[in-house]
């Protein structure tokens, strides 16, 4: 029986938003010192592997590493000119091309790692190997454009496994699926004329980009209609959530009928992340993938990726990932949550609930 993939590299841990370890220059075989991160350490990640090996499921999904994206894969989606300056920049020091998007020294060949694991997993689920997948990446890649990095994002992994997976097995329609709780404006931007490929964004409005909501944007040309932005606001939880989900999402992707999905999967809107203010904890993170799992079953025999975005609360994310990875793989473990309790305590009252039920409301059936 095909099991689900689960992808990740040792080297991806090893990005670094900073350019020192003490005064050696961060890259090769320097690792970067803890500490000198910022906001996107590489600790929320690497934890969600340790708990995943810690408890045993390791052990029931097909751990693998991959091969980095080629410089082809990468001219699908981002242009020249972005490609060469990157890859000139990280050989110098490292450095920042865009919008809060630094790197160090080798960045440009770890974010060539990190969308190698999205392209096997994609690739893997696509051809039949594997049941479905999850792709541990690092850097992120759904803030970036085809010729500017944003938000820790270096290379738009989610785009470069799909137009992977496109020139490989022919044509698909594609439902990409975002529930970072920042925008996932890289992908609508290179999706945003296209109609083989449905993105959807569920996200805190406002929060990044700075000021962005996006209700009101759709596609353009023929892609009108194959982009659904469902701003919530801060504060939604639990119930918020899985009603966008259901009221707008999957309705959406039933209407679409797409022949794969691809999550991105971003764990910062839980309820103790430090760059957003949302509700979320582990078992949401549960259901929503128990539901995206079902609609990958009814609509494109189960063929259904998911691929790691953001998350950058070092305690919480791992219980996040592993109730993902439960999820989708159909197994359990004897890890228990210890702060979900405590999370659902922390939802917002049924007025509020059924307020922000209203809002969610009037974006209408997508």
């Amino acid at each position: 029986m095909a099991k689900t993939g689960f992808y990740t590299d040792e080297r991806t841990f090893w990005h670094c938003t900073g350019v020192q370890a003490l005064y050696f220059p961060i890259g090769d075989w320097v690792q970067p010192p803890s500490g000198s991160y910022g906001a996107d350490t590489p600790e929320s990640k690497r934890r969600i592997l340790g708990l995943v090996t810690a408890s045993g499921l390791a052990k029931k999904l097909a751990m693998a590493e991959a091969e980095p994206a080629t410089i082809e894969d990468l001219l699908r989606v981002h242009t020249r000119d972005y490609i060469d300056r990157f890859k000139a920049a990280s050989e110098a020091g490292g450095g920042d091309l865009g919008q809060l998007a630094p790197f160090s020294r080798g960045g440009f060949d770890i974010a060539r790692i990190s969308a190698g694991l999205a392209k096997a997993a994609v690739d893997d689920v696509v051809a039949g190997r594997l049941a479905n997948a999850y792709a541990l990446c690092r850097p992120g890649g759904h803030h970036c454009l085809p010729d500017l990095p944003m938000g820790f994002c270096l290379l738009a992994n989610v785009a470069i496994a799909v137009e992977a997976a496109r020139a490989r097995h022919g044509a698909m329609r594609v439902a990409v699926v975002d529930w970072d709780v920042h925008h996932g404006n890289g992908t609508q931007a290179i999706y945003y004329r296209r109609a083989d490929t449905l993105t959807i964004s569920i996200h805190q409005e406002h929060c990044f980009p700075p000021g962005y909501s996006g209700a009101a944007d759709r596609g353009e040309g023929q892609g009108l209609g194959f982009n659904l932005n469902i701003p919530l606001p801060a504060g939604c939880g639990h119930e918020a959530y899985l009603y966008a989900f259901e009221r707008l999402v999957i309705p959406a992707l039933e209407r679409f009928k797409p022949e794969l999905i691809v999550v991105s999967s971003g764990l910062d809107a839980s309820a103790v992340d430090p760059l957003a203010r949302m509700l979320l904890h582990s078992q949401t993170y549960r259901e929503l993938t128990a539901r995206i799992k079902q609609a990958a079953g009814r609509l494109c025999g189960g063929r259904l990726a998911i691929v790691h975005e953001g998350g950058y609360s070092e305690a919480y994310v791992p219980f996040c990932g592993q109730a993902i990875l439960e999820a989708l793989s159909g197994e359990t473990t004897a890890v228990v949550d210890p702060e979900l309790e405590m999370f659902g305590l922390w939802q917002p009252s049924a007025r509020v609930v059924a307020f922000q039920k209203q809002l969610i409301d009037e974006l209408g059936p997508a």
